[in-house]
């Protein structure tokens, strides 16, 4: 296309986005108008897509970081033959595909966005799957707004492309000046944002955003620098186009007032098609795998701990799986994820101490095809919450593992202690949360884990617990297992992980006091099996949970949910962490807590002196 075309491209791609907002009667036109340019130029001239095989393997990816600009999506897509007029005019209807912020209903759009700050890390990790994993030559464009870049997230991710030489990693950055509620910390001092970013090792290139040569030249620039990640700083305008609107404040999230006189004044309604260049021929490298797999298996009486067992059966799974991809923030040692890094260290990613820019790039690689399995303390995994929740709407099935797990950790202290990883990962939607308490039960669930869908959460500890089931056993998710039980049993103990060991051996204390006990292992605290607590809740009448972990949103509330559709609810009682702990060895933290054997055999005397003095 000339300049002429690309600008008239670009007025294209502002009326459609006025356009959308109007009929929404909500949206970000100003948002996308000042992006327009870059837009038409990217589209037209360097994004090599095949629009009707977004799976294509040699597809350039274009993340839209700037979620909130979807109009401006929108646009390009309808430019490119992807989506028609009457499509386009749907948007944030009910039942769209053209929601308020990009998410992969579209089957153009990889990962959902709009909440600021994850484009370029996700971004990040696409490209790194290029690089390393795919070995083929797309790009990875993302576009991000000025506002976003206050965000600590993006710079975790600006490093991390630097440090991994990422050079098929594009940012487009929209300095339009004006955030949501006024200007943004550096308007359009472009140089600002060149120095941070160069001072990170990025190439930089600052243009008017407004120019399309300028832009065209930028974007060439950016594709053909070899060694490093290139930010494209172009300064936009709030509203281009428009003199209404054009960088003016409170017009942020609006739909322009007088939409006919805004259109006329960008041109009129234009319905240009154009053909978007193909990707080259490329092939996938990496296939499914799926026979030959051997897990690791242990004797029972051993003393294995659960990371130590994940560690090893992760390894064993990347053996028998290529596709399967292994990513650490710096601890590996601590999480045994190093077991994989030195048998498959093409396929281990080290993101050292930045857990958003860790979960991020799992979900980059899973866009990818691959299976992610990112590790960290699941007390650090709650800094990346967010992107989790993000993860989640994307669609991504990504596997999470959170080591040094509770109380149970000792000595280091309530610093290092995850407390709260169980409530957060419930609440997920779509989430699996597993918990397992010794070594047999833990590989089988990694491997499971390989083939569900959406976000998985694996639960490990720190301590070496005893072996309890043997390498035989199936541990289905959704499932349980009874470790005792009788037709005398006056109270059901559930717990999972830790806890399994400490109501076993109070269990059998009480037995010599003639009280018996139910013990079940939850290991599936999400999904619960319902099915194993109603049977508990009808032959004893009271239930006891024990968890390392907060009394609020984990094990003691997942079984309380179990009865909260319809089922007569039966007498429940928690054990849970309410203090905070302090250093001391995990026996003595454990007792700390209340969540040790005799505080159980305390709790279950209460309860059958309880049972026993009523009418």
């Amino acid at each position: 296309m000339q300049d002429e075309q690309l600008a008239e491209l670009a007025q294209q791609l502002r009326v459609d986005a006025v356009r959308a907002a109007d009929a929404a009667g909500s949206g970000h036109p100003t948002s996308s108008m000042s992006a327009a340019d870059l837009g038409a130029v990217l589209l037209a001239h360097h994004l090599r897509y095949d629009f009707d095989r977004p799976e294509h393997p040699g597809n350039d990816r274009l993340v839209l970081s700037k979620g909130h600009a979807s109009p401006l999506l929108y646009a390009m897509y309808v430019a490119a033959g992807a989506i028609d007029e009457e499509e386009l005019l749907t948007f944030r209807k009910h039942g769209s595909r053209l929601e308020g912020h990009p998410t992969p209903r579209l089957p153009w759009v990889d990962v959902a966005t709009g909440s600021l700050g994850q484009g370029l890390p996700v971004g990040v990790g696409m490209a790194l799957a290029g690089k390393r994993l795919d070995q083929i030559p797309y790009r990875v464009w993302v576009m991000s707004g000025d506002s976003e870049m206050a965000e600590g997230s993006v710079w975790e991710a600006v490093e991390h492309a630097s440090f991994e030489r990422l050079d098929n990693l594009t940012l487009i950055l929209d300095v339009n000046r004006l955030g949501q509620r006024g200007p943004t910390r550096f308007g359009w001092d472009l140089d600002a944002y060149a120095r941070r970013l160069q001072a990170f090792g990025w190439h930089t290139v600052e243009i008017d955003g407004h120019d399309v040569r300028a832009v065209d030249d930028a974007l060439s620039e950016a594709a053909g620098t070899v060694g490093r990640p290139t930010a494209v700083i172009a300064r936009t305008e709030k509203g281009h186009g428009v003199a209404a609107v054009a960088d003016q404040e409170g017009k942020h999230g609006k739909p322009l007032t007088d939409v006919s006189d805004a259109i006329a004044e960008l041109g009129g309604v234009r319905t240009a098609r154009i053909e978007v260049q193909q990707p080259p021929p490329a092939r996938v490298l990496h296939e499914r795998h799926t026979g030959g797999l051997t897990l690791p298996t242990y004797d029972t009486g051993d003393e294995v701990a659960t990371r130590t067992a994940y560690g090893q059966a992760l390894a064993a799974l990347g053996s028998a799986r290529t596709d399967v991809v292994a990513l650490d923030a710096e601890v590996g040692d601590s999480t045994r994820t190093e077991y994989f890094a030195k048998e498959h260290p093409g396929r281990h990613f080290q993101c050292y101490i930045a857990e958003q820019q860790l979960v991020a790039a799992a979900v980059g690689m899973y866009t990818r095809g691959y299976v992610p399995y990112a590790g960290t303390f699941a007390a650090f995994l709650t800094r990346a919450h967010d992107f989790i929740r993000m993860a989640a709407v994307s669609r991504a099935s990504i596997n999470l593992v959170g080591s040094h797990a509770g109380v149970a950790i000792g000595q280091d202290g309530p610093s290092q202690m995850g407390l709260e990883d169980l409530a957060m990962f419930r609440s997920v939607p779509g989430s699996t949360v597993l918990y397992p308490c010794d070594a047999n039960q833990t590989v089988r669930l990694v491997a499971a884990m390989a083939d569900l869908p959406n976000v998985s959460y694996l639960r490990t500890s720190r301590s070496d617990m005893p072996v309890i089931y043997g390498p035989e056993e199936d541990f289905p998710v959704g499932g349980s297992k009874v470790l005792r039980a009788s037709h005398r049993d006056r109270v059901c103990v559930i717990a999972a992980g830790v806890t399994v060991h400490e109501a076993m051996t109070a269990a059998t204390v009480l037995e010599r006091e003639g009280i018996s006990v139910r013990v079940v292992d939850l290991y599936s605290v999400k999904p619960v099996d319902a099915g194993t607590l109603q049977s508990a809740a009808d032959d004893t009448g009271c239930l006891l949970t024990v968890e390392d972990h907060r009394t609020e949103g984990g094990l003691g509330d997942a079984v309380a949910e179990a009865f909260s559709d319809g089922r007569p609810m039966p007498r429940l009682i928690r054990l849970g962490v309410r203090n905070i702990p302090s250093s001391a060895a995990p026996a003595e933290q454990l007792h700390a807590s209340g969540i040790d054997a005799e505080s159980i055999s305390a709790a279950v005397r209460l309860l059958v002196a309880e049972a026993m003095v009523r009418p």
